[in-house]
């Protein structure tokens, strides 16, 4: 069994770029969904936001899913780590 990343590096690099810390726990097709929802529901805060909000006003339904993203990449790394801990002896 192949060791696993270390979740703090998969979270540096999943608030970098959306979605790939997803691929780097080898989930790619879990990423891909949240980009698109990313892009998605930024898209429609841009258009329905009023006139006055501030342009992180304006992309905060897509800055939500990347945050979301982040943890959901980080949670994935932390438990396979633990699992490949656990299986090494290690506690």
């Amino acid at each position: 069994m192949k060791t696993p990343l270390h979740p703090y590096l998969v979270f540096a690099i999943a608030l970098i770029l959306p979605g790939v810390g997803q691929v780097m726990n080898r989930q790619p097709v879990r990423g891909l969904m949240f980009v698109g929802f990313a892009i998605l529901l930024g898209g429609f805060t841009l258009k329905t936001a009023a006139p006055d909000v501030s342009f992180v006003g304006k992309l905060s339904g897509g800055l939500f899913v990347w945050a979301m993203a982040a943890l959901d990449a980080y949670k994935v790394a932390r438990i396979r780590r633990a699992v490949w801990d656990h299986s090494q002896g290690r506690t």
